[in-house]
């Protein structure tokens, strides 16, 4: 059964964040879940990996990474 035009197009719609919006992501994680942030951002990267989706374990890999970069900034005093 071929799937509708409309469903079709959606299939296809590249919904990976930019990298310029990784910040913000990283800053909302670290506000609501604070130290955990990092290891949060961890498993949905290892969520979308394993499901195939390799921009959104991308994203979240990208995000894990500046939380941790943050988080050692804040701890060095940069």
């Amino acid at each position: 059964m071929a799937l509708p035009l409309r469903a079709r197009e959606n299939a296809e719609l590249d919904c990976t964040p930019p990298p310029q919006d990784l910040g913000a992501m990283a800053e909302v994680l670290e506000g609501q879940h604070g130290s955990l942030a990092a290891g949060i951002a961890d498993f949905f990267a290892l969520y979308h990996g394993q499901r195939g989706d390799a921009g959104r374990a991308w994203a979240w890999t990208g995000v894990a990474d500046l939380v941790r970069t943050r988080e050692r900034e804040r701890l060095e005093g940069i």
